[in-house]
């Protein structure tokens, strides 16, 4: 039987329940039953019957949705040879489609003893149960959005930190799929002009042992357990509606035109190194689904203890199936995968034509959908940009660096800040520029207000003495550490805000903006928020003026990238004449209206830039300055061209530009069309 096609898991066919695991090395695999409310007494145990040599089955009649189970194996306890099947440890099913509680750590959950042998402790009093679930739901006519990349705005988010503190979601869905597909939130979406949310992980996460003992938990859920399962946290109650209100909301997003993409961790799971915790894959078949060296010890490419070895046909295989669960059943339309460079290691060689990307790649179903890769892992040679091609884009973090390093001010960096704006041609050449996702802020690092406002990160509430999390921001405070009364300083951040939204508005390639960004949120300069699940991370709604105009100000910069559509073209600038008689599609400019030359770009001291952009609809014109003092430009005059700003980040708009020069303030940009704007 194809690996692919196995149909695994807990499957109701109205007349009872298939259930059907994977595991090579088992000598038996048994299925417990449970009662809702019990938490540690089986109401039924039965033995699998190995029906191939990895495939184990059986099937109870009369069984449907809402039964609790989970799975214990039998085996070799063999660390040394990969084996660590313990039978006192209750196991989730990898297949489940919901589980009916959160994973937290407890010393129950080890597989290993101190000695090194066998934890002998039975774990189900602290094991979620896995749930059997209706898949049946009205998706009443649900629609993909299928909007092209060039078009496309994504909008990173976590589904709690969105709605926890939103005063016009109603209370009981605050925090839940259902509250971020709330009509306040979605009218907050459309009027900003994105086209689809990218959700940190929705998946069932593991709540490590580190967090719990500090009274913390994994906020993000990066740490995922069952990849088939909707987080029960993120919904109304964890009995089996997470399902349904996951669909719900997604029928809702492709309503309003959104699409929803998933940010999906399948590079390691949550059970981590040989000390953590013995809950699914380990027990179920260690040696078949993680890469382990020669003494059986885990190779780690993630830095979360182990790797998914992708190697293994049967691990790629699940991977795979866990991918379509999400697209056929959940309707999701893509996924950007974390630390992605993980997933087509050959051994230790990176190679897009392997593993899980080089199978997903091939795949008539995922080949089809949105694919991002965050292009890196922590294994050797493991920063992999621009290595992944078709049909991947990649989260282009040269971007990210080239952008604050401008704005900030520092030297030297026109160069490489044109090549960015650009579409990035000298990483993505033999592409497009939607294979890069541009961005400046994301989950990881700060936010926008607190790359403006902090120099040094503020994590001491993480409880790891300030050791977690990037130290090289590429920030700047100016002027004060933090939060300031001081109006020269906030003016300044708030106009670097809108210079850096803008300047994402007006690069070739696919913008993301990190949610809160938008209404400038703050996490108080934790730039690792991955275990504040309270106020730290979720978004304050409560906006004055500043933020207010910063919101406005972010839905006009994303009105100008629609109505312009030189600024969303999805091929790189030629720069010199094209073969079929056009104008000049792109130069840069010096202030004084001269185009620049090799010794104007080996320039350190130069700051402002501007980005001269023609085609058949006309011409447009991006001015940016990014030093301290005003910079007067020559604007380009070709005929009776006629220039009127369309944008700027000090706030003028609509304003038609008399005698052929415009005044750019310090840390401003502007962009202008030729002629009246339509």
């Amino acid at each position: 039987m194809d690996v692919a096609q196995a149909g695994l898991g807990a499957v109701w066919d109205g007349r009872g329940v298939r259930f059907r695991v994977r595991s090579r090395h088992a000598t038996a695999v048994s299925l417990c039953l449970f009662a809702e409310g019990q938490p540690s007494d089986e109401l039924d145990r039965r033995q699998l019957e190995r029906i191939e040599s990895d495939l184990w089955e059986t099937y109870l009649e009369g069984a449907g949705p809402g039964l609790r189970y989970g799975l214990r194996a039998e085996g070799p306890w063999d660390p040394a040879g990969g084996h660590r099947f313990n039978a006192a440890k209750l196991l989730i099913d990898p297949y489940a489609r919901a589980l009916d509680g959160p994973a937290r750590w407890h010393e129950t959950l080890a597989g290993q003893a101190a000695g090194g042998g066998p934890d002998p402790r039975d774990s189900a009093r602290h094991v979620p149960r896995c749930l059997v679930v209706d898949p049946s739901f009205d998706w009443a006519g649900d629609e993909r959005p299928q909007t092209p990349w060039a078009d496309t705005v994504i909008y990173e988010c976590h589904v709690k930190g969105m709605t926890a503190r939103h005063p016009d979601v109603e209370p009981a869905l605050r925090g839940t799929y259902l509250g971020l597909a709330s009509e306040p939130v979605l009218e907050h979406l459309r009027a900003l002009g994105v086209t689809a949310v990218e959700l940190m992980p929705v998946q069932q996460t593991f709540h490590e042992r580190a967090l719990c003992e500090r009274g913390l938990s994994n906020y993000w859920g990066y740490s995922p357990i069952a990849w088939f399962a909707p987080d029960p946290r993120l919904a109304t109650a964890g009995d089996g509606r997470q399902v349904h209100e996951f669909k719900e909301m997604v029928r809702r997003l492709h309503a309003a035109g959104i699409e929803v993409l998933l940010d999906v961790v399948l590079n390691h799971t949550g059970e981590g190194g040989e000390d953590g915790p013995h809950l699914s894959l380990r027990g179920l078949d260690n040696a078949l689904y993680y890469r382990l060296d020669s003494a059986g010890r885990y190779l780690d490419f993630s830095g979360c203890g182990n790797s998914l070895d992708t190697d293994e046909p049967a691990a790629v295989a699940l991977a795979l199936d866990v991918l379509r669960y999400w697209v056929e059943e959940m309707h999701v339309d893509g996924f950007r995968l974390d630390l992605a460079a993980a997933l087509m290691r050959d051994g230790e060689r990176l190679d897009p034509a392997c593993g899980v990307i080089g199978a997903i790649s091939r795949d008539l179903v995922l080949s089809r959908v949105k694919l991002i890769a965050e292009p890196w892992d922590l294994g050797p040679e493991g920063y992999a940009l621009g290595r992944f091609g078709r049909p991947w884009r990649e989260w282009n973090d040269r971007y990210k660096r080239a952008l604050r390093r401008y704005w900030r001010g520092d030297a030297g960096m026109i160069g490489e800040v044109a090549t960015r704006l650009a579409g990035s041609s000298d990483v993505f050449g033999g592409r497009s520029p939607t294979a890069s996702v541009n961005y400046v802020t994301c989950h990881d690092g700060f936010t926008l207000y607190d790359l403006v406002s902090y120099e040094h990160k503020h994590n001491e509430a993480n409880g790891e003495q300030g050791r977690d999390g990037e130290d090289d921001n590429f920030s700047s405070n100016w002027g004060a550490e933090g939060e300031t009364e001081d109006r020269r300083i906030r003016c300044t951040r708030f106009r670097l805000m809108r210079a850096l939204i803008a300047s994402l508005a007006v690069s070739r390639g696919v913008p993301m903006l990190r949610h809160g960004d938008e209404i400038a949120n703050s996490q108080s300069g934790n730039n690792n928020a991955y275990c504040q699940d309270n106020s730290t991370s979720w978004l304050d709604w409560n906006l004055d003026t500043d933020r207010q105009h910063l919101l406005e100000f972010t839905r006009r910069a994303l009105s100008i990238r629609r109505r312009l559509a030189a600024l969303r073209g999805d091929f790189f600038f030629q720069g010199g004449r094209a073969d079929d008689g056009r104008p000049v599609d792109l130069l840069w400019l010096r202030p004084d209206g001269r185009v620049m030359t090799e010794s104007d770009w080996a320039d350190e001291r130069a700051r402002a830039l501007g980005m001269w952009i023609r085609d058949r609809s006309g011409s447009l014109l991006v001015t940016l300055n990014a030093g301290a003092s005003p910079v007067w430009f020559d604007l380009p005059l070709e005929g009776s061209a006629r220039w009127t700003e369309v944008l700027s980040s000090v706030d003028r708009r609509g304003a038609p530009i008399a005698g052929g020069r415009l005044r750019v303030p310090e840390h401003g940009v502007s962009v202008l069309v030729e002629g009246e704007p339509k």
